[in-house]
């Protein structure tokens, strides 16, 4: 698969994937992926519906009925078989999409509130990018600093992961920021 260049050298993305958080190409439109995210969160929206569950309960006590007339055959079995698995099988893509969306405009308003926060660490911007292996290392010190919150009791204290004791993979995938934003 070919991958395309942003403009102004914007980073790169595959076409029709969904770009990540940190990709600053995620602001960028794609005619297809536009129409797709649309007619996803239609569709999402439409199938959460109390009146489209009513109707796909309808059906299924329709073909219940209807199984003494067909005297519980195999054709009978597959029409429900092949009807619910075709369904599911696209409608698995369908809440996918409506996922990422999601879990990105999530972690944009979290990137967001960390930069506005001046104790919090602007490192912690885009860490959904890092390996699973980086990401346990991350966990494991917010453990350590909990474990140091109950050890300190009633005396409330403000802490970062940039303190001593960050994980060294953190510094290596730590996004770079203007000059004079450093926090």
């Amino acid at each position: 698969m070919t991958e395309r260049t942003m403009p102004l050298g914007r980073g790169t993305d595959t076409p029709g994937a969904m770009p990540t958080t940190s990709s600053p190409s995620y602001a960028d439109r794609s005619t297809l992926q536009t129409a797709f995210d649309h007619f996803a969160s239609s569709v999402t929206r439409w199938a959460g519906s109390p009146g489209l569950f009513c109707a796909a309960l309808g059906i299924v006590v329709v073909w219940a009925i209807a199984g003494p007339f067909f005297k519980f055959s195999e054709n009978w079995q597959l029409v429900i078989n092949t009807g619910t698995t075709i369904i599911t099988f696209l409608m698995v893509f369908l809440i996918q999409q409506s996922q990422n969306k999601d879990s990105v405009a999530l972690h944009l308003k979290l990137n967001e509130l960390l930069a506005a926060n001046r104790e919090a660490s602007n490192r912690m911007i885009g860490i959904e990018g890092l390996d699973e292996q980086d990401l346990r290392d991350v966990a494991n010190f917010y453990v350590r600093l909990a474990e140091r919150a109950r050890c300190a009791g009633a005396n409330k204290e403000v802490h970062s992961i940039d303190e001593e004791g960050m994980p060294a993979s953190l510094n290596d995938a730590a996004p770079v920021l203007p000059a004079g934003s450093e926090r």
